[in-house]
């Protein structure tokens, strides 16, 4: 889930959207007494004893790209360390970012793994509170620049999956790319906020259908979780 091979992933507090399904809520507020404040500096070297062990760092959140320079900071430092520049740096979005932020990120970032909540806008802004402008944008840029790794969809049974919701998403998303590699990600309720809790969740049958369906619209590298 966090990106190809082993991984140490580090989570940055805050996040500009409020997803009603999110399974890390702590990690909204910019603010919170559970979290810790860590250079650059300090946090390498948590990584180091790890790093035999490791395939790379994925930074997540929250939302990464909000502390867009730490970010950038922690990649450089890891790409100048001879011992740890063997491991791929990948980014975990929501792609609600802003080009400039991409393009700074990008020369130091091996993959992007973006989450697509909704491709329909009016969607999109009930599960999250947000437009999904941004995020659509994100996507082909990410691809253009062969590093974006993989498109998520997180899932949720009469919100999200309807065949004609999924056709539509199949398409755009193959108009980016027709190589596109897209990870289904069946809603669970475990954590999430009460919002949420009474929200179904996919059942076996109905994870088969999404993969019958994506797989008819031409998504070749498919993956239902």
């Amino acid at each position: 889930m966090d990106g190809p091979g082993n991984r140490f992933v580090v989570f940055l507090q805050g996040c500009g959207f409020d997803c009603l399904a999110c399974h890390n809520p702590h990690t909204i507020p910019r603010a919170t007494p559970r979290a810790r404040s860590i250079t650059v500096a300090d946090l390498v070297e948590e990584i180091r004893p790890a790093a035999p062990f490791l395939s790379g760092v994925t930074v997540s959140g929250g939302e990464a790209t909000l502390q867009a320079p730490f970010v950038r900071a922690l990649f450089t430092a890891l790409r100048a360390d001879d011992d740890l520049s063997r491991l791929t740096t990948f980014v975990d979005t929501n792609g609600s970012a802003p080009r400039a932020v991409w393009d700074d990120l990008l020369p130091v970032t091996d993959g992007v793994m973006v989450d697509l909540k909704a491709l329909d806008p009016q969607v999109h802004t009930y599960l999250t509170g947000h437009a999904n402008d941004l995020v659509l944008e994100s996507i082909p840029h990410l691809a253009r620049a062969r590093k974006l790794h993989e498109v998520r969809l997180l899932l949720v049974p009469g919100v999200n999956d309807s065949p004609e919701q999924l056709g539509r998403t199949a398409a755009w998303l193959l108009s980016v790319d027709p190589e596109l590699r897209v990870k289904v990600i069946g809603f669970r309720a475990h954590g999430v906020r009460a919002a949420a809790r009474g929200w179904a969740e996919p059942t076996p049958e109905q994870r088969e259908d999404y993969r019958a369906l994506l797989t008819a619209a031409g998504v070749r590298d498919l993956v239902v979780v």
